[in-house]
């Protein structure tokens, strides 16, 4: 099959199809990595009213049957993450229907997947969090219905506490206002600015070295109410320094969707485990990696990530923060959605040169699950775009 696709020097070249496409199975063994992904949310087009402006339509069916297809292959599932568009075109409330209906999928799933769920602030107008009590208490809610729904909490990197420019002891009176409160282990989660410039100075410091000790140091006093913390800075280095640093029994999630495999593997000494948005894009190797891994096949482990690393990179290009319209453009390309509108229009956040380097670097991957309907589907967006 061969289409001709636009390329970043603004011309069109064509483009052979050349991949072998990597099917989805059950797990083969027991993991020796916790493994989260993180899902988009599948909208309902003909529901939609108002989309920059109202709560977003979403199509339950397809948005469930999405995380089934995770769940199946092993993955555990990181829910109403920024990936899912929080505070991008999803509201708390459409959220916490979607925690709500996902816990109850969860729970009937005979592989009893794992879900961790994204407790913020964003039910609260920015100008009324304008102190600790008031973020504590919007945390709070959030928290509740995520534990109540039988979802782990993962405290998100809240706007406003990035807004209230507190220092590394405000912080700490937050966070340990919240872990106290929490009935089991939570995740903490750091999200580097360029994943959102809004949280520039996150923990309290505008240098990451000194951010890094006062994150730690939380860690540190309630280590044993702290299952681990996402990092997503996009640097290996740093995430390594700081993984060996942490108190034993506290993971590291890495939430690096450009050097994951090595982080995953680890250094002999300490290894990530992994909360990654990129999972949910490229399941299936992914999952069969994981699988590789926990048989010692290291070999195959890297066989089945490497040409994954080039895919990832496209996809989490800096704007890093518009990833999301890669995500759900496979996810129409591979079949789980019939077409390909996101909330609030996001799939508008990248332009036609990007989706088809991304085409052709999923093909490359094995990542597309049926080449004919991929190609198909690339076609509608190409005549779209006036791409014949």
């Amino acid at each position: 099959m061969t289409l001709t696709l636009p390329t970043y020097d603004n011309g069109l070249a064509p483009y052979q199809l050349t991949g072998t496409p990597l099917q989805p199975r059950a797990p083969k063994t027991a993991w020796t990595r916790t493994a989260f992904a993180a899902a988009h949310v599948v909208s309902d087009p003909l529901a939609e009213r108002d989309p920059w402006q109202g709560r977003p339509a979403v199509d339950w069916e397809n948005t469930l049957r999405f995380r089934l297809g995770l769940w199946d292959q092993g993955l555990g599932l990181a829910e109403a993450m920024d990936t899912a568009q929080r505070g991008m075109g999803v509201d708390w409330l459409t959220a916490k229907e979607l925690i709500e209906r996902t816990m109850a999928e969860a729970k009937a799933h005979p592989l009893k997947p794992r879900v961790a769920c994204g407790a913020g602030t964003d039910q609260v107008a920015a100008e009324d969090l304008n102190s600790e009590d008031a973020i504590v208490a919007a945390y709070a809610e959030q928290m509740e219905a995520i534990e109540a729904a039988g979802g782990q909490v993962i405290l998100m990197a809240s706007r406003a506490m990035a807004a209230l420019k507190g220092d590394p002891e405000v912080y700490a009176r937050v966070y340990d206002r919240l872990i106290s409160q929490a009935s089991s282990p939570v995740i903490l989660h750091w999200l580097g600015d360029m994943f959102d410039p809004a949280l520039t100075g996150y923990w309290g410091a505008a240098d990451l070295d000194a951010a890094a000790d006062s994150v730690l140091s939380i860690i540190e006093t309630h280590a044993a109410k702290i299952d681990g913390i996402k990092i997503s800075l996009l640097e290996q280095s740093r995430e390594e320094a700081f993984r060996a640093r942490l108190p034993d029994g506290v993971r590291l999630y890495t939430g690096d969707d450009f050097n994951y495999a090595e982080l995953i593997e680890g250094d002999g000494r300490h290894y990530s485990h992994a909360l990654l948005g990129i999972f949910a894009a490229i399941s299936p190797a992914a999952a069969q990696a994981l699988d590789a891994l926990a048989e010692g096949d290291t070999a195959s482990f890297h066989a089945l990530l490497e040409p994954t690393v080039p895919l990832s990179r496209e996809i989490f290009k800096a704007p890093t923060q518009f990833y999301k319209a890669g995500i759900a453009f496979l996810a129409w390309l591979n079949g789980w959605q019939s077409h390909f509108i996101m909330p609030a229009g996001f799939q508008s956040a990248r332009e036609i040169s990007h989706y088809a380097e991304v085409f052709r670097l999923a093909d490359r991957a094995g990542q597309l699950r049926d080449p004919e309907l991929a190609t198909a589907r690339m076609r509608q967006l190409l005549q779209l775009h006036g791409i014949e």
